[in-house]
C-alpha cells in the first residue's frame, strides 16, 4: 500500500495551479510493487512491470511484401523488359524447394520468404505472362518488396518499456514475439464512497429532497477504465464518528479512497472533521474551473481525494487530478493528455490565470473545418452538458478571451480514460 507522511502535500498559498497539484502529490506517491502474471488475452488496459526485449526479430525471415515474382538483383532488366523462364514457387507458410537460379525467376506470394538466391520482387500487376515465361519491365530496384528480418523490429531491442499502460497493439505486438503471458504491476485498489443526508443510491426510495447518487458511480465507472480494482463503500452516514471509523477501516487495505463532496467548511460537512480525526487534511483552492476545492488527505499511509460535489466539476477534477495520481500509484509512465486543435464556433470570456474547461460539442463547418460548439448552459451541476457534448476546450491559465475562429485546445472525452 502507499505510505505517504502527513505533510506531504503541505502547502502554503492560497491559489495552485493544477499542474503545481499534480506534481506535487504525483512525485509523492509510491507505486504498487506487487507483479502478476496473466494471460495475454487479459493483460489490455494494465501496467507492464518488466522491460519485453524482443525475442526474435520481426519479421523473423526475409519475406515478399506482395504476390509476384522473385528474382536476384543482379539479373535485373535495365533499359528494356526481359522474359524469365519460371521455376518454382513458394507461399506464405512453406519454402522453395531450390534456390533460384541465374537468369529465372520464381513465383512467390505475400508472406513467403524469400528463396535463396533472390532478392527482390517484382509486383504480379507490372508484369505479363507470354509463352511460359514472365516478362519483367526495366527499371526496379534491387530490393524492392522484400520485407528483410527485422525490418520491424530486430532481436534484442526494448520493445515494451516498463510502466506502459498497454494497448491492443502492444498485445499483438507480445503474440508477434511468441509470449502468451507477461507479467503486470497489481491492480490499485481504490475506495469509492459518497457522502450526504440528500443522497440515496439508485434503487432505494428516494424522499422530496433527495437527490440519487450519480458522482459514485460515474468515478468508479472512470477508474475502472483505468484498470483499477474498486470497492464501492456506498453513502456513509454524514456524521463525525460514523465517517472517521469507516475511513480508518478501509485505509489499510486500499490504495487510495476517493469521494466527492463533504469537504468544504460548511457546518454540516463532516468528510474534514473526520479525516482529520484520523489522519491528516489539506483542502485546496485550485486556479481550476469548473472545480476549485480538491481535498487531500492521508489516513495511515493512504492517500484519500475529496473531489467536488457538481457532476461536472468532480469529472473535471478528477480528469486533471485523480486520473495523474492513478496512474502514478499503477506505476504507470506519465500520460500527458494531447489536445487537438480545432476552431472556435463561440466567444468566451475568462480570468487570468486559472485554467478553465468549457465543454462543447464538434461540427463540421461549411469550409469544411471542425468546430467547437460550446454547450448553450453553463451550470456544473448539469449531467446532460457531459452526455449530449464531445469534449472539453481547455483555456489555460494565461488566455482571457476567445472569439469565433480563433484556434482553440478540444480533448475529446474519448481520450481521457
Amino acid at each position: 500500500m502507499a505510505q505517504l507522511s502527513d505533510d506531504c502535500f503541505a502547502f502554503g498559498g492560497p491559489m495552485m495551479s493544477v499542474d503545481e497539484a499534480v506534481g506535487l502529490i504525483a512525485a509523492r506517491v509510491t507505486p504498487v510493487r506487487d507483479v502478476e502474471t496473466v494471460a495475454l488475452v487479459r493483460a489490455d488496459g494494465r501496467i507492464l512491470a518488466r522491460d519485453i526485449t524482443a525475442p526474435l526479430p520481426l519479421p523473423p525471415f526475409n519475406n515478399s511484401a506482395v504476390d509476384g515474382y522473385a528474382v536476384a538483383s543482379r539479373d535485373l532488366p535495365q533499359t528494356i523488359e526481359q522474359a524469365f523462364a519460371v521455376t518454382g514457387r513458394v507461399q506464405a507458410g512453406g519454402a522453395a524447394a531450390a534456390p533460384v537460379e541465374p537468369g529465372k525467376a520464381m513465383r512467390i506470394f505475400t508472406g513467403a520468404p524469400m528463396p535463396d538466391g533472390a532478392d527482390t520482387v517484382f509486383m504480379q500487376e507490372d508484369v505479363r505472362l507470354e509463352g511460359g515465361k514472365v516478362v519483367l519491365p526495366a527499371g526496379l530496384k534491387p530490393g524492392a518488396n522484400v520485407r528483410p528480418a527485422g525490418e520491424d523490429i530486430p532481436a534484442g531491442h526494448a520493445a515494451l518499456k516498463a510502466g506502459r499502460r498497454l494497448q491492443p497493439q502492444d498485445i499483438a505486438l507480445a503474440a508477434a514475439f511468441g509470449l502468451t503471458e507477461l507479467d503486470v504491476s497489481r491492480r490499485i485498489r481504490v475506495a469509492v464512497f459518497s457522502t450526504g443526508n440528500e443522497l440515496v443510491s439508485p434503487g432505494e426510495a428516494r424522499g422530496a429532497a433527495q437527490l440519487f447518487d450519480s458522482n459514485r458511480f460515474m468515478l468508479m465507472a472512470m477508474l475502472g477504465r483505468l484498470g483499477c480494482d474498486v470497492s464501492d463503500l456506498g453513502i456513509i452516514t454524514d456524521d463525525r464518528a460514523s465517517l472517521a471509523r469507516a475511513l480508518q477501516q478501509v485505509a489499510s487495505r486500499h490504495d487510495l479512497i476517493l469521494t466527492t463532496g463533504g469537504v468544504s467548511t460548511g457546518e454540516e460537512d463532516h468528510v474534514k472533521a473526520a479525516v482529520e480525526s484520523v489522519g491528516s487534511l489539506v483542502l485546496w483552492r485550485m486556479a481550476i474551473k469548473p472545480g476549485r476545492p480538491v481535498a487531500m488527505g492521508i489516513i495511515d499511509g493512504t492517500p484519500l481525494i475529496g473531489l467536488p460535489g457538481n457532476p461536472v466539476a468532480s469529472f473535471v477534477t478528477f480528469v486533471h487530478v485523480a486520473r495523474p495520481i492513478v496512474l502514478a500509484l499503477s506505476g504507470a509512465v506519465p500520460e500527458k493528455l494531447m489536445p487537438m486543435p480545432v476552431r472556435s464556433g463561440f466567444a468566451y470570456k475568462k480570468k487570468i490565470a486559472r485554467r478553465e474547461y468549457v465543454r462543447v460539442s464538434l461540427r463540421k463547418a461549411g469550409d469544411g473545418a471542425i468546430e467547437a460548439v460550446k454547450f448553450p448552459r453553463e451550470g456544473a451541476g448539469l449531467l446532460s452538458s457531459l452526455v449530449d457534448t464531445d469534449g472539453l476546450v481547455e483555456l489555460g491559465e494565461e488566455v482571457t478571451q476567445v472569439e469565433p475562429g480563433q484556434t482553440v485546445a478540444f480533448l475529446a472525452f474519448a481520450g481521457l480514460m
